[in-house]
């Protein structure tokens, strides 16, 4: 039988767009400090680690070996896990399993990266089949261009609906001191960007980040002697469906569907925009924010942007998602996915801070990750023990 798991204490970086006061192990130290002292642990006491990164976009393989100086993990069993965006959240499923197993008691969860180090689209793009793939792909941003205007054309709906979701998570991130982006901007603003690849605007889109993130996933006992509020792991679920982007469907994100449906049978939940208090969604892009939340239940296909206007989502809404600002206020992919789980988690410890959401009372929370051919991880935490 599966031993019960709590996330014990997160910490992150400063995230920005250039942290060259810092190298790769330097920046990892950063997050891996703050998330010890979170959870009153020391190195020694960690009996395992798992790290990750996007280690094609810096060219430099290996990380679980040359980043020891910068983890601790001298001695120590270190695992790496690098499933394209969803990164993070595989980290976390991993770190999770591994002390469900019952083969370790304190793991150690590393994500992280350095942006400014590489050429993200020349590395998606060169990732991909030169025959089937990678001419009609042409980097991160033409797929996601091309499932925007697949929605787009499907219901018929504005740019002004995605913008909306950018302003949200704008105004949010603007009370997050973690992240890259902390300013707020209007509709406008948005439809005023540049154009960089129909329908996209320019902020749109994420940014390039350079950030870490470390999580501590604890077994029960100890989660309960260390932690006054554990984070409770109630359910996972992948889905990593495709090899190949032309094989990847347009009609919403049917990996996030299936893997929710999944994981709410397994949990008991029937009505997630009821149930759930928050969110943390990997949203790479402002469309994502529409069309994925249906992806998930939340709604029905083609009223995402009904939920939006309404203010359901926002801080203050029935279902806030991203408070921390997510992935449109700062993306060190490597760590997206898991600075998710660390958010998420944050919320059910009552420790978010300026963007902590429905007065530190959140019973369940959602963390998403998203990457490769369309894939999504799913975690649910919770704070009560399953």
């Amino acid at each position: 039988m599966a031993r019960r798991v709590a996330v014990i204490g997160s910490g992150q970086t400063f995230h920005s767009g250039g942290r060259t006061d810092v190298n790769g192990q330097e920046l990892i130290t950063e997050a891996v400090t703050r998330a010890l002292r979170a959870s009153n642990l020391t190195i020694k006491d960690i009996d395992a680690i798992v790290i990750g990164n996007m280690d094609h976009f810096e060219g430099i393989n290996y990380v679980d070996a040359w980043s020891e100086p910068g983890t601790g993990g001298a001695m120590k069993p270190v695992i790496k896990l690098t499933t394209g965006g969803t990164t993070g959240t595989t980290l976390a499923i991993g770190g999770y399993h591994l002390v469900a197993s019952g083969m370790f008691s304190k793991v150690l969860v590393v994500g992280w990266e350095k942006n400014t180090e590489s050429d993200t689209t020349a590395a998606i793009t060169t990732a991909f089949d030169p025959i089937w793939d990678r001419l009609v792909f042409a980097g991160a941003i033409g797929g996601l261009a091309l499932e925007a205007q697949a929605y787009l054309a499907r219901y018929n709906h504005k740019k002004e609906d995605a913008a909306r979701v950018v302003v949200r998570d704008r105004k949010n991130g603007a009370n997050n001191p973690h992240a890259h982006v902390q300013k707020e901007t209007t509709i406008k603003q948005v439809l005023g960007s540049p154009l960089i690849a129909d329908p996209l605007h320019w902020l749109d889109m994420c940014p390039r980040t350079d950030g870490a993130c470390a999580v501590v996933f604890a077994a029960e006992k100890v989660a309960e002697k260390l932690c006054d509020k554990p984070a409770w792991v109630l359910g996972t679920a992948v889905r990593h469906n495709w090899a190949m982007t032309a094989d990847v469907p347009l009609d919403g994100l049917q990996s996030l569907s299936s893997a929710s449906k999944e994981l709410f049978t397994k949990t008991g939940i029937k009505d997630p925009l009821k149930e759930l208090d928050v969110i943390e969604m990997y949203l790479p892009y402002s469309y994502a924010g529409l069309s994925w939340i249906e992806s998930l239940g939340l709604c029905k296909p083609g009223d995402g942007p009904r939920l939006v206007w309404d203010g359901v989502t926002d801080m203050e809404g029935e279902l806030p998602i991203n408070p921390s600002g997510g992935p449109i206020c700062g993306n060190p992919i490597g760590a997206t996915a898991l600075i998710r789980v660390a958010e998420a988690t944050l919320q059910v410890q009552g420790r978010a801070e300026a963007r902590q959401v429905k007065g530190g009372k959140v019973k369940l929370a959602l963390a998403t990750g998203f990457g490769g051919c369309f894939w999504s991880d799913i975690l649910l935490f919770g704070s009560k023990k399953p």
